[in-house]
């Protein structure tokens, strides 16, 4: 019954999510394009029996990758879906899986859009990355013999404190879930206290560990910084949000009296702010250059380099001297600061890094990141950027904690394959 009201719910506000996609789309206009796939309309259709990978964004489909490319390997007979919600999840995997995956956005949780759509793709597995629980999604392959994995998953305290305020959509929610693939303990008892069964959970590590370095990684950082001038320190901000940008830009001057060659790296989370990035860090009297417009001739004398692309992170940051993870100074939750710590960077994260909490944890602890805060931010980066040896240290240690927590791919391939069998 609880189901149904939030289904009819959901339905009287589909006016409010066209709207919202068409506001959006002024800025993005991806937003307005391939409306009738929220609504379940397929594009084409795959084989039946494949394996479907529920991926939200961007960073969702970076964490899925490792594991996308393991069942490639090891199962290229099954064919693999993927579904994101945004524009900037489904241009990821466009350009990192081209036509080797099926791809469409996910429909809205209606049951009368999802039951059509579940018929005509008939996969053998949904899989859903980290935390995207669905009540309809999941009821309805439930009722179609679907098993159901959430992998890499994660749970922070505030987001099991929303999750118990709606216990009645969450317990037949969890309670359909075939598997949960748990990065740590202290997020697996979070599931439990939900309603989670033990049979049901299982502590894997997280898959982001299985970060792959290309081999190229380090020539193409270096061509990077040959353009901007090799010498230079270059202190990068990592998928950054609003005011984390003005943050930085505020201390800037400071440091360049310190290091009047340093070149700061600005690297937003999301697209729609690559321009209001570039406009205050030009406001603010820098010498700006972008990364998609960049003048060579001009890029010596840079003093700020916003990053306007999309899924370039690894290359930029191997070029950089200094990280700091956006998302952490003010209280949004923090990014992902695995991909730094195995190109041996250090790194450092604000006080707000709960959506990794244990990582941060485990990093920090192991020397390969610090933590900060606004006030003492200025102080923080001046000190590891004047010493080379302490922050070649942090980035040693970075990547050696990342090697010894490899290995989530395989536990999660196998406990996908298992449950597919038994099905």
């Amino acid at each position: 019954m609880v189901r149904f009201f939030y289904s009819l719910l959901l339905t009287l506000l589909l006016p409010v999510f066209l709207l919202r996609m068409w506001w959006r789309g002024r800025v993005n206009p991806a937003y307005r394009q391939r409306l009738g796939e929220r609504f379940g309309l397929l594009r084409q259709r795959p084989a039946s029996g494949g394996i479907w990978i529920h991926a939200v964004s961007v960073g969702e489909t970076l964490a899925a990758l490792p594991l996308i490319r393991a069942l490639q390997r090891q199962h290229p007979e099954l064919p693999l879906l993927i579904t994101t919600t945004t524009p900037t999840g489904s241009e990821q995997v466009r350009r990192l899986l081209g036509d080797s995956v099926w791809h469409q956005y996910l429909p809205w949780d209606l049951p009368w859009l999802l039951g059509p759509f579940l018929r005509k793709l008939q996969p053998s597995l949904l899989v859903i990355m980290e935390t995207e629980l669905w009540p309809n999604l999941i009821a309805g392959c439930q009722q179609r013999g679907i098993p159901v994995m959430l992998a890499n998953a994660r749970l922070s305290a505030r987001s099991a404190r929303g999750y118990q305020k709606f216990a009645a959509l969450t317990a037949p929610m969890l309670a359909g879930l075939d598997c949960v693939a748990c990065q740590n303990s202290t997020d697996g008892q979070r599931f439990r206290q939900l309603g989670l069964t033990q049979q049901q959970l299982h502590i894997t590590g997280s898959i982001k560990f299985d970060v792959a370095v290309s081999p190229d990684l380090p020539a193409e950082a270096a061509a990077l910084r040959q353009q901007w001038g090799r010498e230079r320190r270059v202190l990068t901000l990592a998928s950054s949000h609003a005011g984390e940008d003005e943050a930085l830009l505020e201390r800037l001057p400071a440091w360049q009296q310190q290091f009047p060659d340093l070149l700061l790296m600005l690297v937003p989370r999301h697209p729609e702010r690559f321009e209001v990035v570039v406009n205050t860090a030009r406001s603010a009297g820098f010498r700006v250059e972008r990364r998609t417009t960049a003048n060579p001739a001009s890029l010596p004398q840079a003093e700020v380099y916003v990053a306007d692309t999309m899924g370039e992170m690894m290359r930029l940051l191997a070029a950089s001297d200094l990280v700091v993870m956006g998302g952490s100074l003010f209280e949004i939750g923090g990014h992902n600061p695995i991909e730094p710590a195995a190109l041996g960077k250090p790194v450092l994260m604000g006080p707000y890094g709960f959506n990794f909490a244990d990582i941060v944890r485990d990093l920090q602890a192991d020397g390969a990141l610090q933590l900060t805060a606004l006030d003492s931010l200025a102080a923080d980066v001046g000190r590891l950027l004047a010493d080379a040896g302490a922050r070649e240290q942090m980035g040693e240690c970075g990547q050696q904690a990342v090697d010894r927590s490899r290995g989530a791919v395989d536990r999660m391939l196998a406990l996908a394959m298992g449950l597919r069998k038994a099905r």
